[in-house]
């Protein structure tokens, strides 16, 4: 499980994490990023869920603007969400990959518009009442669509999981860190089932994701007296936050100013570029614009 490295994982004494969010959000207003919206306009979102590496990053984004933040943003910048939204949705339905995000997303933003829609006058929405009740039935649609999906079968005469042999079936479930990811894949064939329900996979899975002290709460024994890092794992995830991973992720240039992807980097004139560079993940990147 390969860990890339974001605000939440460096060991950092929340003042001075604080003070740099604090640094890092005036610098970005003094170039034109005032507010959330404004930065999700201006950094070109719809072109990097076309690529893999930043897809799951992107979608993260928008599901924790669903959350919270949906009311703080702009007349232009929801029709650029909703739009880049729209986009997500269609490449799910025609690639098949990464269902179970878009449909936590499109479930968190459902809920959102549902209490925003039933508290008018209680709350601010920015636009027509009936734009957002559109948007509502878009979004239950997309369910719909999501619902009824199919995966389908290759049938390309190609290699398949069930050439590989066993050593490296195991591999791929060592390498994932997603523990709905392993029951998703060890349905596919008799064997990954059986590789899936490993207890040391699911106990390096534990110790990747959570603390000691955190097992110690949460300490589940099977009638042998055996820790069951399975249901460990899935209990734990309801108390606690996992580490996020993204194949690539925006970074900050303390000495340029500018936000990028880390993948596609920058021409930095420092003298010591990296010493400049500060990943910023998607709550991070939410939280610039809060002070």
């Amino acid at each position: 499980m390969k860990k890339y490295t974001i605000m939440k994982s460096m060991n950092m004494h929340p003042k001075k994490e604080k003070r740099i969010t604090l640094e890092m959000t005036q610098i970005l207003k003094r170039h034109g990023y005032c507010t959330l919206g404004e930065a999700f306009n201006r950094l070109d979102f719809s072109s990097a869920i076309q690529d893999i590496r930043r897809f799951n990053y992107v979608v993260r984004l928008l599901q924790l603007i669903a959350k919270s933040q949906l009311t703080s943003l702009s007349g232009v910048a929801q029709k650029n969400y909703f739009n880049i939204l729209d986009k997500i949705v269609q490449k799910v339905l025609d690639d098949h990959q990464n269902p179970r995000l878009i449909k936590d997303l499109l479930q968190d933003l459902s809920s959102t518009l549902c209490i925003l829609i039933r508290g008018v006058g209680k709350s601010v929405l920015v636009g027509n009442i009936n734009i957002w009740i559109c948007r509502l039935e878009t979004i239950l649609n997309w369910q719909q669509q999501l619902q009824n999906l199919q995966m389908t079968k290759q049938v390309d005469g190609g290699l398949t999981l069930s050439d590989l042999p066993v050593h490296m079936l195991s591999n791929i479930l060592y390498r994932l860190s997603d523990g709905w990811d392993i029951v998703t894949l060890g349905q596919v064939t008799p064997t990954l089932s059986m590789l899936s329900e490993d207890r040391h996979l699911w106990k390096k899975l534990c110790q990747y994701h959570f603390a000691e002290k955190q097992f110690c709460r949460h300490l589940i024994l099977s009638e042998k007296g055996h820790i069951e890092w399975k249901l460990m794992y899935f209990a734990l995830q309801k108390h606690y936050p996992t580490k996020e991973q993204y194949g690539d992720t925006l970074h900050f240039c303390r000495h340029c100013s500018i936000l990028f992807w880390k993948d596609s980097g920058h021409p930095c004139t420092a003298a010591d570029p990296g010493s400049c560079f500060t990943p910023v993940s998607p709550q991070h990147f939410i939280d610039l614009f809060k002070f």
